[in-house]
């Protein structure tokens, strides 16, 4: 199944020649049933440059990334470990993080990175709650989550957050300077919860979000997926919270002047 995304045609050569700057990082575990779709996706819409971090495939998800015309690092198991390595590998300016089930829309890229390249924000991150979900795309623990998880993130930090959806972008020297440590699928909730205690100018908007093409969940596709991806999120929040009480940070320290 092929996910279609509405644009205007008409803008896209433009975009696409605006878009010279950034780097789409798609970390990925057996997606051979989406992503090629996802990348060709991203490429006619936004940047040329698409980067699939494998966590370690057993399937044909490394072939038909690099079929699509993405380049594939082989980063070994955990989300943010695929999502470091492939930041670190990364020339662009800007880098924006999604997944590779197709669920992600990347015709919201260009409304995540031109905040960014304003020079108004810092990091800008989607929102599915906010926005348009399709029927059975997100479980409702999902979103009780992100929004649990966001209360909890203001209360500390002032921020608010209504989710921790894939979909972001970020300055990448900003990201590499937040020293992000979280391997698994902390990592989203790490992100959020360094960049407001680093008093980033942080910008929240709503996105789409579509069913999976194909292939199972790792997160909502069974119970033991669901329980081991909270246990992983609780733990890193817990960590993330204590870290961040024992370092002061002022407003901007991580931005270069």
């Amino acid at each position: 199944m092929t996910a279609t995304f509405a644009a205007n045609p008409g803008s896209v050569a433009a975009t696409a020649r605006s878009m010279e700057d950034v780097a789409v990082i798609i970390p990925a575990l057996n997606e051979e049933a989406s992503i090629a779709d996802v990348v060709r996706g991203i490429r006619s819409l936004a940047t040329q440059h698409v980067i699939v971090a494998d966590g370690g495939s057993t399937d044909q998800t490394i072939v038909r990334a690099h079929s699509a015309g993405a380049d594939v690092i082989e980063t070994g198991r955990g989300y943010g470990r695929a999502c470091l390595q492939a930041a670190r590998s990364a020339t662009a300016d800007i880098l924006v993080f999604m997944d590779g089930d197709g669920a992600d829309n990347p015709a919201h890229i260009e409304a995540l990175v031109k905040p960014i390249r304003s020079g108004r924000y810092d990091f800008v991150i989607g929102s599915r709650v906010r926005g348009e979900r399709a029927p059975g795309s997100m479980a409702w623990h999902q979103v009780a989550a992100g929004v649990l998880f966001g209360f909890a993130i203001r209360s500390l930090y002032g921020v608010r957050y209504t989710d921790m959806c894939a979909l972001r972008a970020i300055r990448r020297d900003v990201l590499l300077a937040l020293g992000m440590s979280e391997m698994t699928f902390g990592w989203n909730i790490e992100m959020q919860m360094l960049a407001a205690h680093a008093r980033l100018r942080i910008l929240e908007i709503p996105v789409s979000y579509h069913c999976r093409t194909g292939g199972a969940s790792k997160v909502a596709g069974s119970i033991s997926g669901t329980v081991r991806a909270a246990s992983s999120i609780l733990s890193a929040f817990i960590r993330v919270a204590s870290r961040c009480r024992s370092i002061k940070t002022t407003s901007m320290d991580i931005r270069p002047t």
